[in-house]
């Protein structure tokens, strides 16, 4: 399968902004608010920040005949809403519908003054919902894995959703890898155990992050999205991997004040850090990930990584997005 490539050509004939584009003054916030940071930042010399995103936006889907519910105008409108209070300079995104809904939702993003000049839309063997990429960045190269199988109980299985695979160049001088990934859900299927197909999914991408490391131990490395899970599952764990190449956890938490140090040592500090509400079990858990190599790491910038908690979030979708800030320089 081929994946999507948004050509000069085609940005230019899409670019008609859609969605909040009535509100222009609020448009032309975001904008200026952007282009001051930025000013701001040349002035002292220092580094730039850049800021990479992580959403699963709940059945993105436009059209009818897929099994899946079309996702409604006020639906998409809070997704939109989200995605503008975080302002994202890098975006990963879950259950998009196909490369329609997502020029959708550039469309609409752009209306309010988020422009992604690049992006990228990930097929799979579940061709409802993807993953995919968008990037107010150059992505200077591309290798997705689309066709991804491994054996099970004597069986062989596909990857449901493709895995992104992108090289970023924030400036001149800096570039990182960014893996934007959804693991299989939590729902029963009738062929296979759920938890051990994850396991399997998370073996194959933990392949593929060690084959990196493994020849350049200290490149910049991101791992962002929805791997179903909790932080102590084999899953996670073995996506996490050891060792010099082992993954820093970013673990964002909600920015509502708390202080309270971890109760034990190498504990986690009490905080709201939950991305997945689960109505059958009235449940809450953290399964949306920003996990880092080693070299990026030391360019992640921890007060400025979080939760987004915002009103009525449960309309956009059942997941919250996270959001983790870099300084654009090797450290």
């Amino acid at each position: 399968m081929k994946t999507h490539e948004v050509s000069a050509k085609e940005r230019r004939r899409k670019a008609a902004p859609a969605g909040f584009g009535r509100w222009p003054g609020r448009t032309w916030m975001v904008s200026i608010v952007w282009v001051l940071a930025l000013w701001a930042v040349v002035a002292s010399g220092e580094a730039p920040k850049f800021r990479v995103a992580t959403y699963n936006v709940a059945n993105y889907i436009l059209r009818e005949g897929t099994g899946r519910p079309v996702k409604s105008p006020e639906s998409r409108a809070q997704v939109c809403a989200a995605i503008r209070a975080l302002a994202p300079d890098v975006l990963v995104l879950q259950e998009m519908g196909g490369s329609d809904a997502l020029e959708e939702l550039r469309g609409r993003l752009k209306g309010e003054g988020l422009d992604y000049p690049w992006a990228e839309i990930v097929p799979g063997w579940d061709t409802n919902i993807q993953v995919a990429v968008l990037s107010r960045f150059p992505i200077v190269a591309r290798r997705h894995h689309t066709n991804e199988s491994y054996l099970l109980a004597g069986r062989r299985l596909h990857v449901s959703r493709g895995i992104a695979e992108v090289d970023i160049e924030v400036a001149s001088a800096y570039r990182f890898t960014l893996f934007g990934v959804h693991l299989k859900s939590r729902r029963p299927v009738g062929v296979a155990d759920e938890a051990e197909m994850r396991l399997q999914e998370a073996r194959i991408l933990r392949a593929k992050i060690e084959e990196r490391l493994s020849a350049q131990p200290e490149a910049n490395l991101l791992v962002a999205g929805d791997l179903n899970d909790v932080k102590n599952s084999r899953p996670v764990r073995t996506i996490l991997g050891s060792g010099r190449i082992r993954l820093t956890d970013t673990r964002p938490a909600e920015r509502n004040g708390d202080t309270v140090p971890a109760l034990r040592p190498r504990s986690d500090p009490p905080r709201i850090t939950w991305t997945h509400f689960y109505e059958p079990e009235d449940s809450y858990s953290r399964v949306d990930y920003v996990l880092l190599s080693r070299g990026m790491t030391r360019e992640w910038v921890p007060e400025e990584t979080y939760v987004l908690a915002f009103p009525d979030w449960g309309l956009a979708s059942d997941h919250r997005p996270v959001l983790a800030t870099f300084v654009a320089e090797d450290r």
